[in-house]
């Protein structure tokens, strides 16, 4: 369950622009915008060292806020956005969306492991596919973290989506079979069948039709088959 709501207070502001907005730096603000399914777009300016330590805490985006407007109504919110300046590192913009009690958020949960596998043991690599796990829950449910134990994985065995333990009314937005961590051979002892089982495990195939990664080599299929075209049309080209 989400934690006591932490009330941020706002300030009204109407200027919009690089100038406008340097003169809410200049008084020690940063400008922000709220927006939301029942809230048109609203102009802020609020306080960047509230939240810069709301963003540090151990729930960061995941805090649910009250939101103060100095002169109009409340509104519960949660930080979509936010830009920090590249070279001094202060926070520079924040956005806000509106939430509300009875509608489910999508967000994304640490995920930890616990315990050392015995696979890890055997001389396997422990391989942590997702860091994050996105999922749906209303506001108040957000979990503060997810955590499973490894210890008792062998060799080439894997926790999937299926095996979390998730809150009442929390679901995970991944594939019940989808590998969230594997215990996997040494890359230089894996053999190419177990490099394969290995990519398998990590979820490193890509679904039809996805892209694969940026540089990545195409597959040896599809690479035998382009350097074959050219050769079978000279082949055909000969016999005519």
């Amino acid at each position: 369950m989400t934690s006591a709501m932490i009330q941020v207070n706002a300030k009204s502001r109407t200027a919009t622009g690089k100038s406008a907005a340097g003169r809410i730096r200049a008084k020690g603000e940063v400008p922000a915008v709220a927006y939301g399914h029942d809230l048109p777009s609203t102009l802020l300016s609020v306080d960047p060292k509230q939240i810069v330590s709301i963003l540090a805490n151990e729930r960061g985006k995941n805090n649910v806020l009250k939101v103060d407007v100095e002169g109009k109504k409340n509104f519960l919110a949660m930080i979509k956005e936010y830009a920090y300046h590249p070279v001094k590192r202060n926070l520079t913009h924040v956005d806000f969306v509106e939430v509300k009690l009875d509608k489910p958020v999508d967000v994304e949960i640490p995920l930890f492991t616990k315990g050392k596998a015995v696979g890890v043991t055997a001389g396997g690599m422990l391989r942590q596919v997702y860091r994050m796990v996105p999922v749906r829950c209303l506001p108040d449910r957000i979990p503060l973290k997810l955590e499973v134990d490894v210890t008792h994985l062998e060799l080439g065995e894997a926790i999937a989506t299926k095996d979390l333990q998730l809150g009442e009314g929390v679901t995970a937005r991944l594939p019940e079979e989808q590998t969230l961590v594997a215990v996997v051979a040494p890359e230089k002892d894996r053999t190419e069948e177990d490099a394969a089982a290995a990519a398998l495990l990590a979820g490193a195939a890509p679904a039809a039709g996805a892209a694969p990664a940026a540089g990545a080599a195409p597959a040896a299929g599809a690479k035998d088959a382009k350097a074959a075209a050219p050769a079978a049309a000279a082949k055909d080209a000969k016999k005519k």
